[in-house]
C-alpha cells in the first residue's frame, strides 16, 4: 500500500511538473513574441506579475466568497510579485498549488450550499447588504463562510420573490409558497454552477496566458486552435450556423426567438418558436443552462470546432426532449450590409455596415467593401441626392475591407500613416482612383463604433467627404494580426497588436476615439467602455504632419452644417429626454449604492425603480413623423425571388421610420443640397 501511494505521489508530481513546463512554454513563447513584434513591448516584471496575479484573482473569486482572506494572503505573499521571475525561470508550478487552493474553496462551498439547502433562512433577521462597483479587499474568515453565503442567497431569494409579482401586498400574502419555489431553484443553480466549475473551470493556464497578454495592450491575446478558428469566422458574414436566434425571457431561461426556413434547425422538424432550451451538449461536454455562464453557454452554441451539437428542449413546461443538430455554413443576415430609401421627392441613400466582415478565403467578391459598392450602385440607379452610412454599433474588422470602402469614396491621396513596432512609417494610399460615389455623405457613429469604423470614418472626415453625426467612439487605432507560437505545432496562436494608425493629419484617435461634426446623446453612453477604460491601453499621441492632400469640399461648409445641425438638435425633445435618462442610469450603474435592509419591501422598491427604468427606456419612442423608408428598384426585385428574407426586410424597415439619428442626417442632406 506504502509502494503504491509512494507510486501515486511520485507520478502526480511528475504530471504537475510537466503541466508546469507546458505553461512556462507557452508563457515564454508568448513573451518572446511580444518582445519582437508587439507595438509597444514592455518588461516582465514585478509590474507585470501584480496585474497578472490580481487580475486572476478576481477572475476566479469576484464576490470575494471563495477564497479565506489567510488563503488569499498566503497566495499573494508567494506569487503577487515574483510571478514574472518564475515564468522566466520556467517554473508554473504556481498554477497548480493557485488551482488546488480555488478547487478547496470551491469543494467547501458547495458543502455549505448543500447544508443551507436543507434547512431554512431567516428572513426577520435584522441585516443589511452594500453593493460594490469595483474589487473590494478579501475579508473572508473560516467561521464566516456559511453566514456570508446565507445572506448572500438571502439577497437573491428577496430579489427573485420581488420579480414575482408587481403587487408587494400579494408577495407577502404568498410569500411562504414564493419563498420555497425561489429557495428551491435559487440553490440548485448555485450548487451545479459550482459543480460546473468544478469539473470545467479549474485549469487555470488559459485564464493566465491572456492576463499575460493583456498587460501589453487590451487587444493582444492568446487562442487555442479553436478560439482562434471562432474568431476568424466572426469575421465573416458565412460561417458554420444552427439558423436559429435565442434571447433571454423574464425568467432568464434560455428561449428559441427565430428560426430561418433554410437553416438546419428549421430543417430537423422538431424545434418551434418559443421551446426553452434546457442544455446544450457537444458531445465531449454538456452544459446545463440554469447554472452556466452566457458566455460558456454562446461559445458552445458558435464555436466552429462544435460541427454538431444537441439541444436538450422543453416546450410549454412539458417533458424534455433531445434534437441532434449539424451546424451548415449560413449567410449572417444581421452581420451584412443592406440599404434603403429614404423619402420620395429628394431620395436619400442610407447603407448600413454592420461589421467589415471580409473574404478570408479569397475566392469570391464576399468582403464588405464589395458588399456597400453593389448597394451604392442599386441606390444610384434610383437616383439618389444623398447617402447616409450607418456605422452605429460596428465594432470593425478587417482592415483591409475598410481601405478598400475609404477609398471608394475619396479620389485619391493617402489615407492613414502606419508606424510598426520598429518605429518605422509607410504610408497607406487610396487604392482606387475616382469614386463611386460623388454626393453628400453623413455618417453615423456611437460608443461601439470601434476600429476599422473608426479608420473609415476618421478619413471620411479629414478629407471633409462626409459629415459624423453621432457621439464619440470607442478610441481604437491599433492594428493586430494573428502569429502561430510554434510554426510545427501550430496548436497555440497570439493575437498581437504590431501597428499604429495615425490620421493623415498627423493626429491620433487612439484612446480618445473619433469626435463627431454633430454630437448627439445615446442611451447608456456614460455605461459602455471605451479604450480609455483599460488600464494597458496604448495612450494617445501625434506625430509630425507631412502628406498632401486635397479635401473633397472646404471645411467652412462642414462646419455650416455641424452648426446648424447642432442648433436644430438644441431643442429636439427626444434628445434632450435621452440625456435625462441618461442621468438616470449613471445614477444607477455608476454611483456607489447605500446599503438597503434586508425585507422584502426595500427589495421590492428597489427593483421597483430598476423596472422603472428599464420601461422608461424600452418603451421611449420617437414621435416624430415617420420617415418614408422602402427598398430600391433592384431590391425589390430580389425580394420577389428571394421570398424568405421578406420577414427581416420588414423589420428593418419599421427599425428605421423612427429613427431620430437617420431623421436629422435627412435634414443635413436636404440642407447641403439646397444650399448648393
Amino acid at each position: 500500500m506504502k509502494k503504491m501511494l509512494l507510486f501515486f505521489l511520485m507520478t502526480t508530481s511528475v504530471l504537475f511538473s510537466q503541466n508546469s513546463a507546458s505553461t512556462c512554454e507557452i508563457l515564454f513563447k508568448i513573451n518572446r513574441l511580444i518582445q519582437t513584434e508587439h507595438i509597444r513591448p514592455k518588461p516582465v516584471d514585478d509590474s507585470l506579475s501584480i496585474f497578472v496575479f490580481d487580475n486572476l484573482i478576481n477572475e476566479l473569486d469576484p464576490s470575494r466568497n471563495i477564497f479565506f482572506k489567510t488563503e488569499y494572503d498566503e497566495l499573494s505573499k508567494k506569487y503577487r510579485v515574483s510571478l514574472d521571475d518564475m515564468i522566466m525561470e520556467g517554473d508554473c508550478n504556481f498554477v497548480d498549488d493557485i488551482s488546488g487552493k480555488y478547487r478547496e474553496g470551491l469543494l467547501r462551498t458547495k458543502t455549505v450550499l448543500e447544508k443551507i439547502q436543507t434547512g431554512t433562512i431567516d428572513y426577520t433577521k435584522k441585516d443589511t447588504i452594500r453593493f460594490y462597483k469595483k474589487s473590494f479587499p478579501f475579508y473572508l474568515k473560516k467561521e464566516d463562510l456559511e453566514k456570508v453565503w446565507l445572506k448572500k442567497l438571502r439577497y437573491q431569494i428577496l430579489d427573485d420573490i420581488a420579480e414575482s409579482s408587481d403587487n408587494l401586498d400579494s408577495i407577502k400574502a404568498n410569500f411562504k409558497s414564493i419563498e420555497l419555489a425561489s429557495r428551491t431553484t435559487i440553490l440548485t443553480n448555485e450548487i451545479c454552477r459550482f459543480n460546473t466549475l468544478l469539473e470545467t473551470n479549474t485549469k487555470l493556464e488559459e485564464k493566465i496566458y491572456n492576463f499575460f497578454c493583456t498587460y501589453f495592450d487590451p487587444h493582444t491575446a492568446y487562442f487555442s486552435d479553436d478560439s482562434k478558428s471562432s474568431f476568424v469566422a466572426s469575421l465573416s458574414k458565412e460561417h458554420l450556423s444552427l439558423g436559429m436566434t435565442v434571447n433571454l425571457n423574464e425568467k432568464n431561461e434560455i428561449i428559441i426567438d427565430e428560426i430561418d426556413p433554410n437553416g438546419p434547425a428549421f430543417k430537423t422538424g422538431q424545434i418551434k418558436k418559443g421551446d426553452q432550451i434546457v442544455s446544450i451538449s457537444n458531445h465531449k461536454d454538456t452544459l446545463q443552462v440554469s447554472c452556466s455562464s452566457l458566455e460558456s453557454i454562446s461559445t458552445m452554441i458558435l464555436s466552429e470546432s462544435n460541427k454538431s451539437i444537441t439541444l436538450t428542449l422543453k416546450r410549454n413546461s412539458g417533458k424534455s426532449f433531445d434534437v441532434y443538430i449539424e451546424k451548415q455554413v449560413m449567410k449572417d443576415e444581421e452581420n451584412s450590409v443592406f440599404s434603403f430609401i429614404v423619402g420620395k421627392e429628394s431620395k436619400i441613400g442610407y447603407i448600413k455596415i454592420p461589421s467589415f466582415y471580409a473574404d478570408l478565403d479569397g475566392n469570391s467578391r464576399k468582403g464588405c467593401a464589395d458588399d456597400v459598392a453593389r448597394e451604392v450602385i442599386k441606390l444610384d440607379r434610383d437616383n439618389i441626392k444623398g447617402l447616409v452610412i450607418d456605422l452605429i454599433d460596428n465594432g470593425g474588422g478587417s482592415m483591409e475591407e475598410a481601405i478598400k470602402l475609404a477609398g471608394m469614396f475619396v479620389d485619391y491621396g493617402p489615407l492613414s500613416i502606419v508606424i510598426d513596432n520598429k518605429q518605422g512609417t509607410s504610408v497607406i494610399n487610396d487604392p482606387y482612383r475616382g469614386m463611386i460615389y460623388k454626393g453628400p455623405i453623413v455618417v453615423l457613429v456611437n460608443s461601439n463604433t470601434a476600429s476599422a469604423s473608426e479608420f473609415f470614418s476618421s478619413i471620411l472626415q479629414d478629407y471633409n467627404r462626409a459629415l459624423i453625426l453621432g457621439s464619440n467612439t470607442l478610441g481604437k487605432a491599433t492594428m493586430q494580426t494573428i502569429l502561430s507560437l510554434d510554426e510545427e505545432k501550430n496548436t497555440d496562436f497570439l493575437k498581437i497588436t504590431i501597428n499604429k494608425f495615425y490620421r493623415v493629419t498627423g493626429k491620433s484617435h487612439q484612446y480618445v476615439g473619433v469626435t463627431p461634426d454633430v454630437i448627439v446623446p445615446e442611451f447608456y453612453e456614460g455605461v459602455y467602455q471605451k479604450e480609455s477604460d483599460f488600464p494597458t491601453a496604448i495612450k494617445n499621441d501625434s506625430i509630425e504632419p507631412f502628406l498632401k492632400y486635397k479635401p473633397f469640399v472646404k471645411r467652412p461648409l462642414i462646419d455650416k452644417l455641424a452648426q446648424n445641425s447642432t442648433a436644430r438638435l438644441a431643442d429636439n425633445y427626444f434628445f434632450n429626454d435621452v440625456k435625462k435618462i441618461n442621468l438616470k442610469i449613471d445614477q444607477l450603474v455608476n454611483t456607489p449604492k447605500s446599503e438597503i435592509p434586508m425585507t422584502i419591501d426595500a427589495v421590492f422598491n428597489q427593483k421597483k425603480l430598476v423596472n422603472s427604468l428599464w420601461k422608461e427606456i424600452n418603451t421611449f419612442n420617437d414621435e416624430n413623423n415617420p420617415l418614408d423608408v422602402y427598398n430600391s428598384t433592384v431590391n425589390q426585385f430580389l425580394l420577389g425571388v428571394y421570398p424568405t428574407e421578406k420577414t427581416i426586410n420588414q423589420y428593418q424597415i419599421d427599425n428605421l421610420k423612427t429613427n431620430p439619428y437617420l431623421n436629422e442626417a435627412v435634414n443635413i442632406i436636404t440642407e447641403f443640397n439646397a444650399s448648393k
